[in-house]
């Protein structure tokens, strides 16, 4: 039987292998040494840099997402409020379309924002792949799926970090196997798996406490992303333990990468109405300077300048709303000298009263 993960992964494993040697050969040539493993190191960190500089597109497009779903948020909980308590099949595909016709209408969907992570697992397991695959290939005595040649295969094979810690070694390998060294190489390990997962815990702190609207931290997604603020980063503890030393440090690197760039973005992008945004606004005003109404920054004056305008159009606008007429009692219509409101014909005349004495609300006399 094919190996279909084999098969499916293997233009990317392909990519990698491309991506490493490009690297390797770059650091070569400004004097590192081919076989050392500090080169080969800088070879994955190379690897990140392109991958992620490939997905900013998609992370660009993850935060007008996050933008739109925010917006919307007030909609989508009217419609779930409208289907609130109903169970039935008919129920569930009515609200199931009405939310498919609003994210539609909006251009939108929760999966916009998981865009960059979708991407990113393939290669994080191609990685996986090819780190994995190298012990093996290098006992054979051949090359990988794509530029690593038996050589070079053989050359990363034998690179060690420090001079003790193979990139193709795990935690747990290495605690098993106790060759001379293995205690650097645990030690390694341990060390970025804390900080892998201080990194991840960091990233999750700055968007929950400084980049979510006052609406976004009353809902029920709040609470799950508190929970899994402490939760998640553990995950890597699995990590640190099973996969290659070449690996973890891939998904460090990665990691930096994600905390650096979501600072960046709550610093000059925060979420409308966030204490991120707050802070900008207060940052701008020392410097003179406001945001306005489409986003862009501009002198202060010129901001103070829009709002007065856009204060004079509103209150012209209420002055040519035309004014509701209050329903009128009869007493009272009977005192103005007009009909009640709603009745036909409108305001009574001089001609329309009656001629009778006494109370509108007696009988008329029988004679």
């Amino acid at each position: 039987m094919p190996d279909l993960i084999g098969i499916i992964l293997w233009p990317l494993k392909w990519a990698v292998e491309l991506v490493l040697v490009a690297w390797h050969a770059l650091f070569t040539f400004v004097g590192l040494p081919a076989a050392a493993g500090i080169t080969w190191v800088l070879a994955i960190v190379g690897l990140v840099l392109v991958v992620r500089s490939a997905l900013i597109p998609l992370f660009v497009k993850q935060i007008k997402s996050q933008r739109k779903m925010m917006e919307i948020a007030p909609e989508l909980r009217k419609i779930q409020e409208k289907y609130k308590g109903k169970k039935d099949q008919l129920s569930r595909e009515a609200m199931s379309r009405e939310t498919m016709g609003l994210y539609k209408k909006n251009g939108t969907s929760p999966v916009s924002g998981c865009l960059p992570l979708l991407v990113q697992m393939p290669v994080f397991f191609a990685l996986f792949s090819v780190l994995n695959d190298v012990s093996k290939h290098a006992k054979a005595g051949i090359g990988g799926v794509g530029p690593m040649s038996p050589e070079l295969t053989e050359e990363f094979y034998n690179a060690k970090l420090f001079g003790v810690a193979s990139l193709h070694d795990t935690l747990i390998g290495a605690w098993e196997a106790q060759a001379p060294g293995w205690q650097v190489t645990v030690g390694i390990l341990l060390v970025l798996v804390v900080l892998m997962i201080a990194s991840q815990f960091l990233t999750q702190l700055q968007i929950i406490s400084k980049n979510l609207s006052p609406e976004a931290k009353t809902g029920q997604a709040y609470q799950m992303q508190k929970i899994m603020l402490y939760v998640l980063p553990f995950a890597f503890v699995f990590s640190g333990v099973f996969f290659p030393l070449g690996v973890v440090i891939y998904w460090f690197t990665s990691n930096l990468w994600t905390m650096g760039q979501q600072f960046m973005v709550i610093r000059n992008m925060p979420t409308p109405g966030s204490e991120a945004a707050k802070t900008r606004e207060e940052r701008l005003a020392r410097k003179g300077k406001a945001i306005d109404s489409s986003g862009k920054i501009i002198p202060i004056e010129k901001y103070q300048a829009e709002q007065q305008r856009l204060y004079e159009e509103a209150e012209r606008a209420k002055a040519a709303t035309p004014k509701r007429q209050q329903p009128v009692g009869k007493q009272r219509a009977k005192k103005q000298g007009q009909k009640p409101a709603g009745a036909p014909g409108g305001a009574a005349g001089p001609k329309d009263a009656s001629p009778r004495s006494g109370s509108a609300d007696s009988a008329p006399s029988t004679s």
